[in-house]
């Protein structure tokens, strides 16, 4: 006999080996993708060809668009996920990640138009990853975009058992001629503010750390909610109150405030030459963010550079369409301040507060 006759029949008296064995659990797939299948049928839009189940998803794009040009974004929810993993609160956390691009595309004057997610994980449990992605499909109802497909990466040894992580990213479109740029903005526009229903998805390795050094209890009450409830809001989606101003007000730029905050996000649509003054206490700085400075003892600049501080979308128009746009945005439900104005920049600072 030779040697590899004498290692095959050792091997015959062993059971065999399987995907299962190694980790992965195909059947457990195939479960979830059963699981998705009706959440993302309630996002499908006319322009989707094919959906989930495919090697690739098909979307058409309307012949609404007569010079159209494709926007993209790309994010995930940061730390935020780990709070999500410590609360076993997984419905709403797709929702953060719908958000981060959709409000990302949509200040180019996008629509949102279609979503990808990426669920990574070491072992698939089908009922949170369900939950998970249950969220995904609200967040694209709420942005009026479809899922149209994704990746469920089951990978053992690559994440502590009962984590996952999560990215995504949306493709939208806009009128050529209607891409918002800020390069019209000039002295005495005004700067409104569209308010936050939180944190959003920013800043959440600060917020762990003064939980962690302060041993924080979350079910604590803040402002007649609990400080998980707070600090887990999902992120607000902007997409249909401004289209819809769209449609009416001629917008010169628009800015989501994520990482930074307001003074680094909104000078990434401002011309060279200009600058925005905000006006302090023209809005009310939220309990949460009040709570974690107290709490925290952390500085006003640095609140500021982390935090969206109460504001999640800053529009800047001329004045002449401020009270109508306000009418047109609180009608869609949002709270609307106006917060600031636009001057001549003279200092290497393109936001100050006056």
């Amino acid at each position: 006999m030779s040697s590899f006759d004498s290692q095959q029949s050792e091997h015959s008296h062993k059971s065999p080996l399987s995907y299962r064995d190694a980790g992965v659990d195909i059947d457990a797939g195939d479960r979830l993708v059963e699981n998705i299948k009706p959440l993302a049928k309630k996002t499908l839009r006319p322009e989707v060809l094919t959906g989930i189940g495919g090697f690739g998803a098909l979307f058409e794009i309307s012949k609404k668009y007569r010079d159209p040009v494709l926007v993209s974004g790309t994010d995930g929810v940061g730390t935020k996920l780990k709070l999500a993993f410590e609360l076993n609160q997984h419905d709403t956390i797709g929702i953060d990640l719908v958000a981060m691009s959709v409000n990302d595309i949509l200040v180019q004057g996008a629509e949102p138009l279609f979503f990808l997610d990426y669920f990574a994980c070491g072992q698939l449990d089908v009922a949170t990853a369900t939950q998970v992605i249950g969220g995904i499909a609200k967040g694209c109802e709420l942005a009026g975009c479809a899922l149209i497909g994704g990746e469920t990466a089951e990978m053992p040894g690559m994440y502590p058992a009962g984590e996952y992580d999560l990215a995504g990213f949306a493709v939208g479109v806009v009128e050529k001629q209607q891409i918002i740029s800020g390069a019209t903005i000039h002295t005495g526009d005004i700067v409104l503010g569209l308010a936050s229903s939180g944190a959003h998805s920013n800043g959440y390795s600060l917020i762990r750390k003064i939980i962690s050094n302060h041993q924080i209890d979350l079910q604590q009450v803040l402002d007649k909610r609990t400080l998980a409830e707070a600090i887990m809001a999902p992120t607000r989606i902007y997409v249909k109150s401004v289209l819809e101003l769209l449609k009416h007000i001629p917008v010169k730029g628009l800015a989501h405030i994520t990482g930074g905050g307001l003074v680094e996000n909104v000078p990434r649509i401002l011309p060279e030459k200009m600058a925005v003054v905000l006006k302090k206490d023209s809005w009310p700085m939220p309990a949460l963010f009040e709570w974690l400075q107290k709490t925290g003892n952390v500085a006003d600049h640095e609140m500021a550079r982390v935090f969206n501080c109460g504001i999640g979308m800053v529009i800047i128009l001329a004045p002449e369409f401020v009270e109508k746009a306000t009418q047109i945005l609180q009608d869609f439900g949002e709270t609307v301040w106006q917060i600031g104005r636009v001057e001549p920049r003279e200092s290497h600072s393109p936001v100050r507060f006056g």
